[in-house]
């Protein structure tokens, strides 16, 4: 059955704005726990832009739903990933300029190092998941570094259904559906388990819910805006509902 992993990192930009307490990362990792939220995740960016290492160590501590770490593949987030030991640590690539994440990961220009990286996780018991574009290469190299997981950058589908006025059935939006599908099985095809994320929202979700063996998808800045104005636990529960209700239809 289709999860839904929230990413609370924009409680934490909430919060960093005025450099104070509030609204607390942990509060809303309870809150989307209670909406039906399955698992937290949180980007550990090298610049501390928004999550703080202290709000790791709390959701670590504090919370009984499992937790995926974001990270660059730096000494320094590998040891902290070693400490923490997040039931899933997944890499992604980092910019400090970015607003976002703006790419997938390139693992081919620096296999011999993530296979490492990766080997030094798993030795602790942690799952590691790779953030990558729908490249067969990609995946294909996902595989020989170790990965156990691959999320599959859904960035290019959400920005054509938002250029193509929501239109799932458009031509370039079905192109970019096929390359996720494509990528998904040939994870799958793999034996490596097959997540999807970034920049879907209420509009977009569904046809990626519909594809076959998603295992999860990863959302954040969608269920935090809308948390503003409902609850958390709300906008967790509605986007929940979408996705089982697209992923039911897809079988």
């Amino acid at each position: 059955m289709i999860e839904l992993g929230v990413n609370i990192d924009h409680v934490a930009t909430l919060r960093q704005a005025r450099r104070t307490w509030e609204p607390d990362p942990v509060w809303a990792a309870v809150e989307a726990h209670l909406g039906g939220a399955d698992g937290i995740t949180v980007h550990l960016r090298e610049d501390r832009r928004h999550i703080q290492d202290d709000d790791v160590r709390k959701l670590r501590d504090l919370t009984q739903i499992k937790l995926n770490l974001e990270m660059a593949a730096t000494d320094e987030m590998l040891d902290i990933a070693c400490g923490l030991k997040p039931e899933m640590a997944m890499f992604v690539p980092e910019g400090r300029h970015e607003v976002t994440t703006e790419g997938g990961l390139d693992i081919l220009a620096q296999e011999e190092r993530l296979k490492a990286a990766v080997a030094r996780l798993a030795e602790r018991g942690i799952l590691v998941s790779v953030f990558i574009d729908a490249e067969s290469a990609q995946v294909e190299a996902a595989a020989r570094i170790g990965a156990r997981v691959c999320e599959i950058h859904t960035g290019p589908y959400a920005h054509a259904f938002h250029a193509a006025g929501r239109d799932a059935e458009s031509p370039a939006v079905e192109a970019e559906i096929r390359r996720v599908r494509e990528a998904g099985d040939a994870i799958r095809g793999l034996g490596m388990r097959f997540n999807a994320g970034h920049a879907l929202n209420y509009y977009n979700v569904q046809p990626i819910a519909r594809l076959p063996g998603v295992r999860e998808l990863h959302i954040g800045h969608a269920i935090v805006s809308r948390a503003v104005f409902s609850g958390m636990r709300d906008a967790v529960r509605e986007m929940k509902r979408l996705m089982r209700e697209a992923a039911d239809r897809g079988l």
